[in-house]
């Protein structure tokens, strides 16, 4: 029998004024908004609830500004040191290549082909400029299941989720690649199931 996996508590980030407007931030260095800095104390009361003792957790991050800012408001939050997290850089968010900084209304008047091409098929198609595809992605994820040692609470990005939710759960590509990852809450990956709390 295969040792279980540790249970990832996974947050994304919280609200930017780019998520706001619709713009693809990608690696794009974007801070939270006031409702972002909200969500991410939303969030902390949520893990709260799910786990008694926090700080037993392992704490890892995205090195972005917006998954940094999101961590240190929910570890504030749950009467933890703020700055005592991990980064990972692996957990950066999917870059967008040239769209970056576009809303997808933008992009689909500006290279209808292209982004007709996405809609064919997002989990493959990498956006033009040296952008990523979900499949990219993954393989620059799984690495990471490797190195959880306990039970953990990752922060970082709606593409990032996505691939988790492939890589434990099974998710098909079609559609991991169109589920809404909510900011705010918390996504419970627990073997090969997962559950928003």
């Amino acid at each position: 029998m295969t040792p279980s996996r540790p249970k990832i508590y996974f947050i994304r980030h919280g609200e930017t004024d780019w998520n706001l407007e619709g713009r693809l931030q990608g690696q794009k260095d974007i801070p939270l908004n006031d409702v972002g800095r909200v969500q991410a104390e939303e969030a902390a009361r949520k893990l709260q609830g799910l786990v008694p003792h926090v700080e037993d957790l392992a704490y890892v991050a995205s090195p972005m500004i917006r998954t940094r800012e999101t961590m240190e408001i929910l570890r504030k939050t749950l009467g933890l040191h703020p700055e005592s997290y991990r980064l990972d850089e692996r957990l950066v968010e999917l870059t967008f290549g040239v769209w970056e900084g576009m809303t997808w209304k933008e992009v689909r008047k500006a290279e209808p082909a292209l982004a007709a091409l996405r809609e064919q098929d997002k989990w493959h198609y990498a956006p033009p400029g040296g952008g990523e595809s979900y499949a990219m992605l993954v393989d620059r994820i799984r690495p990471i299941l490797d190195d959880l040692t306990r039970d953990t609470v990752i922060v970082a990005h709606g593409g990032v989720a996505r691939a988790f939710l492939s890589i434990c759960c099974g998710v098909s590509s079609r559609q991991a690649a169109s589920m809404d990852i909510w900011q705010g809450r918390v996504l419970v990956i627990e073997g090969r199931n997962y559950r928003w709390a």
